[in-house]
């Protein structure tokens, strides 16, 4: 990009928090530097302390974008569901179907899990990634449900990524079902438009 277009540039600071997701799907948190993701997002390296004030901040936003980017595909897709069975299918979708477990989503999410172990203000990055999820499932199921359904889709996704033979769809429809079959705590309303 010519310096004379840099000068301008209303689009930087979201240009860059995607390039450090590039960067750490590409080199993992260990590896993601400013001077990596100025290089990634083709900024100065300056405008990497002008935008964030620490290396902290900018993956905080990295982050937030990957966990807000892939909670409103689950949650769009969770919200097409018109009955309690359409939603149990959604949720088999979102598991097989790469909805959002896409390699690249999954390696940042391994990515963010091991750095919110290691860095407590990002875990609430996680926190707010897993209330958007169990909120999206809580409109067909229970509350105790969308946190188990919400755990199970995710490690699901985890397994499906690294298993030589993962769980077959039609087996893990009988999981959802069985996990779901509680009529007495059905959700009055959930799932009918």
């Amino acid at each position: 990009m010519p310096a004379s277009q840099r000068r301008y540039d209303p689009d930087r600071r979201a240009r860059i928090v995607r390039a450090a997701l590039d960067v750490i799907a590409e080199r993992g948190v260990a590896e993601t530097t400013h001077r990596r993701v100025a290089a990634a997002a083709d900024v100065p390296l300056g405008s990497m302390t002008y935008h964030f004030a620490t290396l902290d901040a900018l993956l905080a936003d990295a982050f937030s974008l990957l966990a807000d980017t892939v909670s409103a595909r689950f949650t769009e897709r969770l919200a097409a569901a018109a009955t309690v069975d359409e939603a149990r299918e959604a949720v088999v979708d979102l598991i097989v179907d790469e909805s959002w477990a896409t390699p690249r989503n999954m390696l940042l999410s391994y990515e963010l899990y091991a750095y919110a172990a290691r860095n407590p203000p990002l875990r609430r990055v996680m926190q707010a990634w897993m209330a958007q999820s169990q909120a999206a499932l809580r409109r067909h199921f229970p509350p105790d449900t969308a946190k188990v359904l919400d755990a199970m889709i995710e490690g699901l996704s985890i397994h499906r990524s690294v298993d030589a033979e993962p769980m077959a769809r039609d087996q893990i429809r009988a999981v959802v079902e069985r996990l779901t079959a509680d009529p007495a705590g059905a959700v009055p309303g959930a799932g009918q438009r």
